[in-house]
């Protein structure tokens, strides 16, 4: 016997608590996190066919297709463009050579905003952070030698995506590819923009008639083609939760279905086109659990509130990037093990298409070196790691499957707390989802400089810089070239038949009739971009942000 126990009046010794790193542990949308997870949290038996089901079966959580990535990878579309078309278009050919399967286009600011490279208002913005394109010209020569009928292409584009989707229709009519065979997406989500980046031109309800007549025109004439990127990207970006990107992300897709009935379309004649675009941050499980969530209850939406019955129209699907606001100019290369991890959890969350970010885009526009990389980085993940094997491989984790279902709690109290207060246009108009965001943007750089987040080189682990990384600058001469080349093709035209295609968009846009077919007619008679913006602008007027504190 112990001489130490036996005999003694001695009172067993306490075990002390372990010292945490932290008193609370929480994830962005605060939720808090326990130290470990069993079947009490999570009770598989009875949830199993009502949350989960098999992958490519309603509610989707585990996947909208049965096969996933056992069947064919994810898209790999690396988002580029710069400076002008023949530039992009270089790029773009050596992205395809590297292994790249589908384009994603950047505009500049000028191109966003409806003004063409030789307006006054691009002085200073054309090519610099996307490719410059007013003309079915500039359109051509972005396409060169590029298989459209083959590849699919996205184009990152709202207030002037029916002009930019005009031009791209007009380019595959001359090489003799009908629309029907024509493959892509068009962002064309203004919503988004009034809450988060601001390159809107007309008001919101001028812009959701454009979006529903896209809508329309596609079901009819493209139906391949997705009419709309319903993007939670920017909300991300702009500093909100996981569970508020989910949320108004789908309270969006809500008023975009809704408006689309309105109109008099039939739900399964346009629900399928709709695409999701989401971001995927540093927090890798609540990533994961957060695209699950978001499947799930876009499909019980779809079918529950919107009676679509074709099972296309229930299916969340969705091209992810990475999150461009997590890049830090200090120690760049860092970004190469944050961007790893986020494109990790982003294929580990079923999406359908992913952009992973270069690690220089904090200093400027990718270069070729940094691109190359960022999509090695997929290559990587797809063709070495094995997760492309198993579909859902977190799938029946207790904590995955617990933070899915308190995600999909959160997101679904702030739907109710939006239609409470009138709808999305309502919260727009009076900055409510504004301010959430911009709230939780403010709690998130706290915790940065009070150190209760760590961004390694940035709060913690500083160290002085070494050498300066090679960063891709645009020319002025790009600007300058691009600027001639426009002046000789509107000098070129038959400028009555400009002034005619112009006029028939003005009284279009005071009726009803369908804008997208004078689009393309307009576009086909060398009208510009910026002449067809301006005569929306004419008819619609502008949008002024006014928030009500």
């Amino acid at each position: 016997m112990s001489s130490n126990t036996q005999g003694t009046n001695e009172k067993p010794k306490e075990k002390k608590a372990s010292r945490l790193r932290r008193d609370k542990f929480v994830t962005s949308s605060e939720i808090e996190i326990r130290s470990s997870y069993g079947p009490t949290d999570w009770d598989s038996a009875s949830r199993f066919a009502t949350d989960l089901g098999a992958p490519g079966e309603f509610p989707y959580t585990r996947g909208v297709q049965e096969t996933m990535y056992r069947g064919r990878f994810w898209t790999m579309r690396q988002y580029a463009g710069f400076g002008s078309a023949h530039e992009s278009n270089a790029r773009y050919k050596m992205l395809l050579e590297k292994g790249q399967t589908g384009l994603s286009v950047a505009f500049d600011l000028p191109t966003q905003m409806g003004y063409d490279s030789d307006h006054v208002m691009a002085t200073g913005e054309v090519g610099k952070v996307g490719v410059a394109i007013s003309s079915i010209e500039d359109m051509e020569i972005l396409l060169k030698d590029l298989p459209l009928e083959k590849i699919s292409t996205s184009m990152t584009i709202n207030s002037t995506a029916g002009v930019l989707l005009a031009f791209y229709i007009a380019v595959a009519r001359r090489r003799g590819i009908p629309a029907d065979k024509l493959t892509g997406t068009i962002q064309n989500d203004l919503l988004k923009e009034y809450i988060a980046r601001g390159t809107y031109i007309y008001p919101p309800n001028a812009s959701m008639r454009v979006i529903t007549d896209i809508f329309d025109y596609c079901s009819r004439e493209v139906p391949n083609w997705n009419t709309i990127s319903i993007s939670g990207y920017h909300i991300r970006e702009a500093g909100s939760t996981a569970a508020q990107e989910i949320a108004f992300t789908l309270a969006n897709g809500i008023t975009y279905v809704q408006a689309a009935i309105d109109r008099g379309l039939d739900v399964d004649s346009f629900a399928g086109r709709l695409s999701f675009f989401f971001n995927v941050h540093n927090n890798f499980f609540e990533e994961i659990a957060k695209f699950r969530a978001a499947r799930r209850m876009w499909a019980h939406i779809m079918k529950e509130r919107f009676g679509a019955r074709d099972d296309k129209s229930w299916r969340l699907r969705f091209h992810t990037q990475t999150a461009g606001s997590t890049l830090t100019a200090q120690q760049p290369e860092n970004n190469i093990v944050r961007v790893t991890l986020q494109a990790l959890a982003a294929v580990l969350g079923g999406t359908q298409s992913l952009h992973t970010n270069s690690m220089d885009e904090a200093l400027g526009l990718p270069t070729e070196r940094a691109a190359t990389i960022a999509l090695r980085t997929q290559q990587i993940i797809a063709n070495e790691s094995g997760v492309a094997d198993v579909i859902d491989g977190l799938g029946g984790s207790f904590f995955v499957e617990t933070m899915t279902r308190e995600l999909e709690e959160a997101a679904t109290d702030y739907i109710t707390r939006i239609e409470n207060l009138g709808g999305v246009v309502k919260c727009i108009e009076s900055g409510w989802i504004q301010r959430e965001i911009q709230q939780a943007a403010y709690s998130y750089q706290r915790a940065v400089e009070n150190k209760q987040e760590i961004v390694v080189g940035v709060n913690d682990f500083v160290q002085d810089s070494h050498g300066h990384p090679e960063v891709l600058k645009i020319s002025e001469a790009t600007a300058r070239e691009q600027i001639t080349r426009l002046t000789r093709f509107k000098e070129a035209r038959d400028q009555k038949l400009v002034k005619s295609h112009l006029e028939r968009i003005r009284n279009a846009a005071k009726s009803n009739d369908n804008l997208m077919p004078l689009f393309v007619d307009a576009v086909e008679a060398h009208v510009s971009l910026g002449e067809i913006s301006d005569s929306l602008r004419d008819v619609f007027g502008l949008f002024r942000e006014t928030i009500t504190v």
